[in-house]
């Protein structure tokens, strides 16, 4: 700006110059001429003014460029903490994962705006205010995402203590119901075994073919078994089924057949007799005979009494 004003004053001066040498020559000719002196005062008031135009004009233009090397400072120093926030910015939206997917995608798209302002260049001020008016939106985002993080970590772990406490509860119900079965199941089995009939005052007796009391071998044609099955109201009424066991002194059971078999604990017994009975929750007499094939010898005998899978009763007698 200041190049013209230069070039336009010098040919100004050499014109006025080239005037004078023209008109007069020496300084006898510019005394000889009052308005030549005129012309020179004139000259040199423009001169001066002329000379303190363009110091004014060179003081402003320094002027100007020290103010503009201030403010490009001032910007690039701007600028410079603009994007040391926005990389602080970045690393705090980084810390903020959590394992909501919602969230996570939109904290990647406030990610994916400060690397947008990263990428681009604020090179006037106007950009500056419209970067930091949008780091301040960005700041308030990500305060809102914290509060978020909070009340789901807070919710997570009202969670978890919610689910300590319903594992809890259900340990404690699985727990009692083990007990309430295992206690069933004992109750059962005293029930059960409570059920069971009894017999009472066994009494066994060889006997020859007139039903008298004989002990020797050689005259015994059956021996008698008789009892008393015992009164139990809680035992289900019906028709019932007596095994009837005699075991000889070298333990063989005494049998008209090797197929008679009853189930007891699992396993098939040979029975030496049975009989039916009517049971009603009452004392009933019963007696159960074996007829002698042979089997006998002598020795002490042991008997037993079966009745729906327990063993009811047992005695003994002797023979010779």
């Amino acid at each position: 700006m200041l190049l013209p004003v230069r070039v336009k004053l010098k040919k100004q001066i050499s014109n006025m110059n080239n005037t004078n040498t023209g008109d007069l020559s020496g300084s006898d000719a510019l005394n000889s001429n009052p308005g030549n002196n005129k012309k020179t005062t004139i000259l040199s008031v423009v001169i001066v003014l002329l000379s303190i135009l363009l110091a004014g004009l060179v003081y402003i233009h320094l002027n100007q460029k020290s103010e503009m090397v201030e403010m490009e400072e001032v910007l690039t120093a701007e600028k410079d903490s603009l994007v040391n926030e926005l990389s602080g910015l970045m690393y705090q939206y980084d810390t903020l994962k959590t394992n909501n997917d919602s969230l996570n995608i939109e904290i990647g798209v406030q990610q994916g705006r400060i690397q947008g302002l990263l990428n681009v260049q604020a090179s006037n001020a106007q950009k500056i205010r419209l970067y930091k008016k949008e780091l301040r939106t960005l700041r308030n985002v990500m305060k809102s995402y914290i509060r978020q993080i909070d009340s789901l970590n807070t919710r997570n772990v009202e969670l978890v203590a919610e689910n300590k406490s319903v594992k809890s509860q259900l340990k404690d119900v699985k727990d009692t119901n083990e007990e309430l079965s295992k206690i069933k199941e004992e109750l059962g089995s005293k029930v059960e075994l409570a059920s069971v009939l009894q017999a009472k005052n066994i009494l066994s007796v060889p006997i020859n073919s007139k039903g008298k009391e004989k002990f020797k071998i050689s005259k015994i044609e059956k021996i008698r078994i008789c009892f008393s099955l015992r009164e139990n109201p809680i035992t289900e009424p019906g028709e019932k089924e007596v095994f009837l066991r005699i075991i000889r002194p070298d333990d063989i059971v005494l049998s008209s057949s090797f197929e008679n078999l009853f189930e007891y604990s699992d396993k098939q017994l040979v029975y030496s007799a049975k009989r039916m009975v009517e049971y009603m929750n009452q004392d009933i007499d019963m007696c159960i005979y074996w007829t002698n094939n042979g089997m006998l010898i002598p020795g002490n005998y042991s008997v037993e009494l079966y009745l729906d899978g327990y063993i009811i009763g047992n005695s003994s007698f002797s023979l010779n």
